[in-house]
């Protein structure tokens, strides 16, 4: 909300800066995002009118024109404004004035012709194009034949007045509107609030024999009211209301619209200004309108409406978007003589639904939304038939026809001062919560340690006890409420055992030299199932911003690869990057999706990188389980944990595992499909994601230290011959099994497929460490041991190559 400082000085005296006062507002609970101020020199700029105009002789484009601006002698000043022409009164920029956009004015030569100062433009004085008069949109603005060469445009364009922009939260609708923000101002400050008159004679004539109003939808629109303005002339509004509705953020377009704009802003009532002849009937009816149904809105588009929208009609067809737009069918313009007003309560969500709907959001819809005062809804009628009457010469018919279903009897609230005062930690005195409750306007009953408050209509926002004491507390002081220490027992903050090794988690791979990334949780329909470990249904979000970002993810890789294509772009090669966090899995309509978290990874380019050393080494297929490998240790998990071939959709069917954690699927390692990195335009890219949630509830093995051995190991190398389809990690675990207490150590030193060995067939080389921490074991016991070893491999297929 775009408040004028010196607009606001009409209801409520300012005893203080704008500076000052937007300190006083922001205290008191309303933040004041701005102070707006034209900025520019305004000695220098007048009005003038231009006595004579003759083309540039050196360009077509530029007019030399003679200009009074009420200093004896007039100027001469080269204008390049299409608009430019005899008798017409203009702002003049005289030399030494300096515009907001830095640029100061001189005299100076233009294709060798003196000019002695600018004719501007709104814009160029500071004023948005959006709320220049269309009209003077691509050229300089004209001033009403009443203004005298020579007078200030500061003070006749309110250039010099500090506008506030108000930052209000959705609960204070009520500071929609001068009148709202004066009477916030008045209690923060303690002055009185001077509403505005509505003063005019009405010819005797009823409106009611003109016009009747009828609601089929009383729950949408309580009340309905419509008075009758003839033989109004159409125009343009005071310059000083056109400056108003400017520095409000609202375009000047004739005297009529401008009054209901005007009336808008300063009661925060919305009215609408119908042409009472071409209305199509005498009868209004408020209705849900139909399925399919058009209107045309005065932006000039076909608007599809369903039965969701409460919509203005004549009985016959819709007129107006009921709270948000009008129709351009009935639209004041140039020919109106006679003006049907509307000013009506329609409820918020109704409004608020069609706004959506249509994705129509307007001044009117947005106060309609947050709630519009009852009391005001006839008030604002009468204030705008009083400023018809005086600013176009309008006739206003006696009455009003209206429609009512309304039943706004204020809401009283009971407050009882040892509660409010235990509740806030203050010792306020009866009589000082009176005085709060006298400068918000609100009625009071006093009984004994108790008042009762008479809220009014316009403050929609406070309905219980607690809302009572907030206001006490604003206006009484945040600053001063005091500070105390809770009470109670106290327990020092900590860690949950999940988040704790949570943070494990995140310190080794960080440790390991990955890097953390955070990518959106949504996703698009096309990636939400890719690498999804549980593949379910999508849940989609009702308003997207963007396909991109629709459905809720599924997998963390997706976006991991993104970011690698990203890098990969802008020629980072070597990436590490891994993420934990959520995906959510779909258990069907009406129920809320299972949240898991996920700890996923992707490496691509050089794992090492010495050029000192001349060590280069690429990530590979171990360089990931290796990662993997140690963090399971590191959880104190990895005797639990098993890698078996895999095959999931999306990675490389011969260079990827499934984890399993006690048998358990858990996650996937591998190599992203080279189809998959053709779709990301990404080459040689490993990855893995794993279900971090059931790692990190397990129950961990304790970690047991052990002595540093005495006696001397015994290191046997065997190598064995085996299908292909036997796995080293079946291999490992049979020679666990038969190896016995003596056996500490297995590990595979090499794998050989090749020439020398049949097709279906490949050589597994095992290093066997046997040790006893109480003595040196002899020869025949090993050899009894690696005799288990053998025969328990042979079972299983494997024998000892020769």
């Amino acid at each position: 909300m775009l408040v004028s400082f010196k607009w606001l000085e009409d209801y409520v005296s300012l005893p203080v800066t704008p500076e000052e006062l937007a300190e006083k507002i922001t205290r008191s609970g309303i933040e004041v995002d701005g102070i707006h101020r034209k900025g520019q020199d305004f000695d220098h700029l007048v009005a003038g009118r231009v006595l004579k105009c003759e083309r540039h002789p050196n360009a077509d484009k530029l007019t030399v024109c003679l200009v009074d601006i009420g200093e004896g002698e007039p100027v001469q000043i080269v204008c390049g404004a299409k608009n430019v022409a005899p008798g017409l009164g203009v702002i003049v920029a005289k030399p030494g004035a300096k515009l907001p956009n830095q640029v100061k004015i001189k005299k100076a030569k233009f294709r060798g012709v003196e000019s002695n100062g600018m004719i501007c433009s709104l814009q160029e004085l500071g004023f948005e194009g959006k709320v220049v008069p269309k009209e003077y949109a691509e050229g300089i603005f004209v001033l009403p034949e009443d203004v005298p060469p020579g007078t200030e445009i500061a003070s006749l364009l309110h250039l010099d007045d500090p506008v506030l922009e108000l930052e209000l939260t959705a609960n204070r609708g009520d500071c929609l509107s001068m009148i709202g923000v004066a009477y916030e101002t008045a209690a923060i400050l303690g002055g009185e609030v001077r509403l505005p008159e509505a003063e005019y004679r009405p010819i005797r004539e009823k409106a009611e024999d003109h016009i009747r109003v009828k609601v089929d939808s009383p729950e949408d629109c309580p009340l309905y009211t419509a008075k009758i303005i003839r033989n109004v002339k159409i125009g343009p509004s005071p310059l000083w209301m056109q400056a108003r509705l400017m520095a409000a953020g609202i375009r000047p377009h004739n005297n009529v619209v401008d009054i209901t704009n005007y009336v808008m802003l300063e009661y925060g009532q919305p009215l609408h200004a119908f042409d009472y002849d071409r209305f199509g009937s005498k009868e209004v009816v408020v209705r849900r309108a139909k399925d399919g149904e058009k209107l045309v809105t005065l932006d000039g588009v076909t608007r599809t409406l369903n039965e969701n929208h409460l919509v203005i009609t004549n009985g016959k067809e819709p007129v107006a978007l009921a709270g948000v737009m009008g129709g351009a069918d009935s639209e004041v313009t140039a020919e109106t003589t006679t003006v049907l007003l509307e000013s009506a309560l329609f409820a918020g969500p109704v409004v608020r639904r069609a706004s959506k709907d249509l994705q129509l959001r307007s001044e009117s819809s947005s106060r309609f939304e947050k709630g519009v005062d009852p009391a005001r809804v006839k008030e604002a009628a009468e204030r705008a038939a009083a400023l018809m009457a005086r600013y176009a010469s309008g006739e206003v018919l006696e009455g009003t026809a209206e429609a009512r279903a309304l039943q706004a009897d204020p809401v009283k609230i009971t407050v009882d001062l040892k509660k409010m005062n235990a509740f806030l930690g203050t010792e306020l005195t009866m009589a000082e919560v009176a005085g709060i409750l006298e400068r918000l306007r609100f009625p009071y009953e006093q009984k004994e340690r108790t008042l009762t408050v008479t809220v009014p209509t316009r403050r929609p926002d406070i309905t219980r006890e607690v809302d009572v004491y907030e206001e006490i507390a604003r206006l009484y002081g945040y600053d001063l409420l005091p500070g105390t220490l809770p009470r109670g027992p106290q327990t020092p903050g900590g860690l949950t055992d999940y988040q704790k090794k949570r943070r494990i988690v995140k310190y080794f791979l960080e440790g390991a030299g990955l890097q953390e990334a955070i990518t959106y949780t949504l996703t698009s329909r096309e990636k939400f199932r890719l690498f999804s470990l549980t593949a379910t249904e999508e849940i989609p979000l009702s308003l997207p911003m963007s396909e991109e970002h629709s459905v809720l993810r599924q997998s963390l890789l997706p976006h991991l690869l993104d970011a690698v294509r990203y890098n990969r772009a802008r020629k980072n090669e070597n990436i590490a990057l891994y993420e934990i966090g959520s995906v959510f899995l779909s258990r069907g309509a009406g129920k809320q999706p299972e949240e898991r978290e996920h700890l996923a990874f992707v490496l691509t380019g050089l794992w090492v990188d010495h050029p000192w050393q001349g060590e280069r080494v690429k990530a590979d297929f171990f360089t990931a389980k290796g990662i993997l490998e140690q963090l399971f240790a590191k959880l104190g998990l990895k005797n639990r944990i098993r890698f078996v071939k895999g095959e999931p959709e999306g990675f490389h069917p011969g260079q990827t595992a499934e984890i399993l954690f006690d048998g358990e699927a858990i996650g996937v390692i591998g190599k992203i499909h080279p189809a998959m990195e053709k779709n990301w335009d990404i080459k040689d890219v490993f990855a893995a994601e794993i279900i971090l949630a059931k790692l990190l509830r397990a129950e961990n093995e304790p970690l047991v230290y052990s002595q540093v051995p005495r006696f001397p190991s015994v290191s046997r190398d065997i190598a064995l011959v085996c299908g292909k389809d036997l796995s080293a990690g079946e291999l490992k675990e049979t020679i666990v099994a038969a190896g016995g207490k003596l056996l500490t150590d297995a590990k595979v030193f090499d794998v050989y497929e090749g020439e020398k060995m049949d097709a279906d067939k490949k050589s597994v080389a095992f290093s066997l460490t046997f040790s006893d921490p109480e003595r040196t074991l002899t020869d025949e016991e090993i050899d009894r041991a690696q005799e288990r070893i053998l025969r328990a491999l042979e079972e299983k297929g494997a024998y000892l190559r020769k």
